[in-house]
């Protein structure tokens, strides 16, 4: 027996299947296959109204509402037409150097701890912008400096690594090295059963 009155085509032109389940889409009412029921797979031209999504502006990087019914390429031209905040020129490196003849200007502010003044990276620690702070903390890191280096400027002590390995190689030191961590993890664990076999 036959059932004339069974199943509808699919409304896509490249398509027109005979499906006996099909369904109809919400936005523009056409009834397609389970093949084209997506809005992407039948083309929909009404799946904007269905779609939900907030658009952000690509200036000021804030969601722009969207009425439904309304195509988002429409109300994001309208809000940067009308209500966009964003300012072209707005610039990113505004905290200056003010060290004289210095150009240097930071992304964020560097607040010298004794004169209170903005400098760069350059010029950031007190002794290298000529601080005139309190007095007595700027002698104080000076001294300091100058017991680390000596009055002439020449470190007292050398960190070298003739000074650490003495008269080894580098292959020799770390040979050394590595011995001598593979006794303290025998140690370690030789301890540890130690422990464990007397409880």
């Amino acid at each position: 027996m036959e059932f004339p009155n069974l199943g509808q085509n699919c409304s896509k032109e490249t398509c027109k299947r005979l499906d006996f389940l099909p369904v109809k889409c919400d936005a523009c009412s056409g009834i397609f296959c389970s093949d084209h029921m997506s809005y992407s797979s039948h083309e929909c031209q009404s799946a904007y109204k269905k779609n939900v999504q907030v658009p952000m502006c690509p200036l000021c990087n804030k969601p722009v509402p969207i009425p439904r019914g309304q195509e988002p390429d429409f109300t994001v031209g309208q809000h940067i037409d009308n209500e966009c905040r964003f300012t072209e020129g707005r610039k990113v490196f505004t905290n200056r150097c003010m060290v004289t003849k210095c150009r240097g200007k930071e992304a964020v502010p560097l607040v010298c701890s004794e004169c209170r003044q903005n400098h760069c990276f350059k010029h950031r620690h007190p002794l290298d912008h000529s601080c005139t702070g309190s007095a007595k903390s700027v002698q104080r890191k000076v001294t300091d400096v100058k017991n680390i280096f000596g009055t002439n400027g020449i470190i007292k002590k050398a960190f070298t690594a003739t000074a650490i390995q003495g008269n080894m190689s580098e292959d020799e030191a770390l040979a050394r090295a590595l011995a001598e961590s593979e006794r303290l993890t025998k140690e370690n664990t030789t301890n540890s059963q130690a422990r464990c076999s007397v409880a």
